[in-house]
């Protein structure tokens, strides 16, 4: 089915009972006015299909998505047709906190080789905001493009995060450059005011536009790579080096979790203000899904909890006799021919990226494979430029206000 084939489906849907939906989550008192429920259309159409501009759980299935969830935000999405399968409120804009950083890495990732070294100044770290979380970058030391980006993915270090901006031509102009990357996107919901997710007044995203950068995001073989990597060696200075983690529980099974059978990625966050995000993931009998969780209300590990159960649910839609139809869709990006929502001239239609090999998950490994137990995901991934070509003719361990 073509993308124009389901935004059509989705807005000329029957409409189905709205399942209630979760109660406020307790740090909504937080929010800032600007995150409030507000859609992104144009043209009044609803980016990404009518359904998803409507209140409250959208689903068009026998069997109801898990009941029990208490995140502001939410949807379930499959990865190479992009059809939405449930969404709740997923226009809905809440501060992102780190999972803004797949923006981020969409927009700067393949500006560097993964070899290019930078030695690091004071200057390149003067401008990080207080209670950040940190990698352990120093300034004097020379970093590798590839050791940043796996500073970025596995913990989160908006030090990392600033080097890379500071190599982009500074921070201004990466904010401008990652804006302007959401607006090709389709992201509308979405306004950046720095490049690491850090709380600042009216830095928003939502549950769609988030699932849209990991979606995009995952069509390259570097983001891919850094996203499933579980462990790696970092610089201490010297010859010395530590080991870093990955702090995607559904990724590692940490803090009394088990890792996600299947899960290959993407990003969690977490800030005093946003409270906990993540959007992951996850591979079984050949299917990808996508999911993205805003601000559940209870634990720091609700927001992999509501994860997992969403996932379950949508992989669960592959039984037989059961399926859930599109209720909307994951928009292309118009410089990949996506037509623009609303209407109007499609953009130039772009190349699509050639299959490139699986990277590294284990420390010390700068190429290689996915990690364990996503060797379905590898395979499935690499052939994803296949679909493009296909379908071209046819985010508790915060010690401070930001820890992930």
């Amino acid at each position: 089915m073509s993308r124009r084939s389901l935004l059509g489906l989705a807005a000329a849907a029957p409409v189905a009972a709205a399942v209630a939906g979760p109660a406020p989550a307790a740090n909504a008192a937080a929010a800032d006015a600007v995150a409030a429920n507000a859609f992104a259309t144009v043209g009044g159409a609803t980016v990404g299909g009518a359904r998803l501009g409507r209140p409250g759980v959208q689903v068009r299935s026998a069997s109801k998505p898990p009941a029990k969830l208490t995140a502001r935000s939410w949807l379930l999405a499959d990865w190479e047709s992009g059809e939405v399968l449930a969404s709740y409120d997923a226009h809905r804009r809440l501060a992102p906190a780190s999972t803004l950083k797949m923006l981020f890495a969409d927009t700067v990732l393949k500006k560097f080789p993964r070899t290019e070294r930078r030695r690091v100044t004071a200057a390149d770290l003067a401008d990080i905001p207080s209670g950040s979380s940190l990698v352990g970058v120093q300034a004097g030391t020379a970093y590798t493009v590839e050791q940043l980006w796996q500073g970025v993915f596995l913990r989160s270090g908006n030090d990392a995060v600033h080097v890379l901006a500071h190599m982009n031509g500074g921070v201004a102009k990466t904010v401008a450059e990652m804006q302007a990357r959401a607006r090709d996107l389709q992201a509308l919901d979405t306004h950046v005011v720095s490049p690491d997710g850090f709380d600042h007044p009216g830095q928003v995203s939502s549950a769609y536009d988030l699932t849209l950068f990991a979606r995009h995001g995952l069509r390259d073989a570097d983001f891919r790579g850094y996203c499933a990597t579980r462990t790696a060696a970092f610089p201490a200075g010297g010859k010395k080096t530590f080991q870093i983690q990955n702090t995607d529980r559904l990724l590692t099974g940490v803090w009394g979790l088990r890792n996600y059978d299947g899960m290959i990625g993407v990003k969690n966050g977490y800030t005093s203000h946003a409270g906990n995000t993540f959007t992951g993931a996850a591979v079984r009998g050949g299917r990808t899904l996508l999911v993205t969780v805003m601000h559940p209300s209870t634990g720091a590990n609700a927001v992999y909890e509501e994860s997992a159960a969403l996932l379950d649910w949508g992989f669960a839609q592959g039984s037989s006799g059961r399926a859930a139809q599109a209720v909307g869709a994951l928009v292309e990006p118009l410089s990949e021919g996506g037509a623009p929502a609303g209407g109007g001239r499609p953009g130039r239609k772009a190349a699509a990226p050639a299959a490139g090999p699986t990277q590294a998950s284990d420390a010390g490994s700068s190429a290689g494979r996915l990690v364990e137990g996503a060797a379905g995901a590898a395979a499935l991934l690499a052939g994803g430029a296949w679909a493009l070509r296909r379908r071209a003719a046819a985010r508790a361990d915060s010690a401070g206000r930001h820890r992930r």
